[in-house]
């Protein structure tokens, strides 16, 4: 007997598991596979042979009608596509569906690349609060994604050798990168006032929670207002971290391996926000 759509996402979120996709893709193209299959459902579409180029075509539309931005609906799409190319490649299917939809175009929004002068406003504002002082800076002098950062176990905090061990979002794997200086002594401040509890994980809230992503954000947010730096997102951090280093001659190797970009191209868009030559014959981390 065939097996259904819903059967089938099953599995296929296993594979990527298996894969040791991330746990923050696995979520996501969990969730944007489920969003088609109940729209496939209400048609009576519930077994992959009866999915058609015009049931994804309704499904893109059914979005921009919702109002979603074409962003989010090229994502939706591309997890599909994903999700049908797994069907193909297990024999289920012949072709993928998805291949040939034509997706909405967007604009990438250039990356906020904050100043000296904002981000080191953005420290004077917060440096009453030891916590958010070191959010702040490991973002702002490691580059890590704000997921990581909030996945960041205590155990995986070496002081002596100045590194820090975190679970990679791109790969799902462990990377240890290094700390500088200011890194390194805004979390020795840290340790000292953090609530003594058996919670493994690093950053933690006054009842000795998890620091969510979500408080994280919103406690960044309000310190760039206090900053009055405007226009800015948490990531900005990131995106200066990658250009200052750059900027700074570290080289582009480096800097990739150091953020965990999959593919170093992605980190070589970044160049077109320096102005002038790089001198690459330097390997260091600039301490911001």
């Amino acid at each position: 007997m065939a097996q259904t759509l819903r059967e089938y996402h099953t599995l296929f979120l296993e594979e990527l598991r298996k894969q040791k996709k991330a746990h923050s893709t696995v979520l996501a193209y969990g969730k944007d596979v489920d969003q088609f299959i109940e729209i496939a459902e209400k048609s009576n579409n519930e077994l992959p042979s009866q999915v058609s180029l015009e049931l994804v075509e309704s499904f893109s539309e059914n979005l921009q009608q919702k109002r979603y931005t074409n962003k989010s609906i090229v994502r939706k799409l591309n997890s599909l596509k994903a999700f049908f190319t797994y069907l193909r490649e297990t024999g289920v299917i012949e072709k993928n569906p998805v291949s040939r939809v034509i997706k909405p175009k967007y604009e990438s929004s250039a990356p906020r690349i904050l100043t000296k002068t904002e981000y080191r406003s953005l420290r004077d504002a917060c440096r009453g609060d030891k916590r958010m002082s070191a959010v702040v800076e490991l973002l702002l002098q490691t580059g890590m994604r704000i997921s990581e950062l909030a996945g960041l176990k205590i155990d995986g905090c070496d002081l002596d050798k100045r590194t820090l061990t975190i679970k990679d979002e791109e790969t799902g794997m462990m990377r240890t990168i290094p700390m500088n200086n200011a890194a390194s002594r805004v979390l020795q401040e840290y340790l000292t006032i953090r609530p003594k509890t058996r919670e493994k994980t690093l950053f933690i809230t006054k009842t000795c929670k998890p620091f969510l992503i979500r408080n994280i954000r919103s406690a960044i947010d309000r310190y760039f207002r206090i900053a009055g730096i405007t226009k800015a997102k948490v990531n900005d951090l990131r995106h200066t971290f990658i250009v200052e280093q750059l900027a700074a001659g570290t080289p582009l190797v480096y800097v990739s391996q150091l953020v965990g970009h999959k593919r170093i191209t992605t980190t070589e868009k970044y160049l077109q926000f320096l102005g002038g030559s790089l001198d690459t014959s330097t390997m260091k981390i600039e301490e911001l």
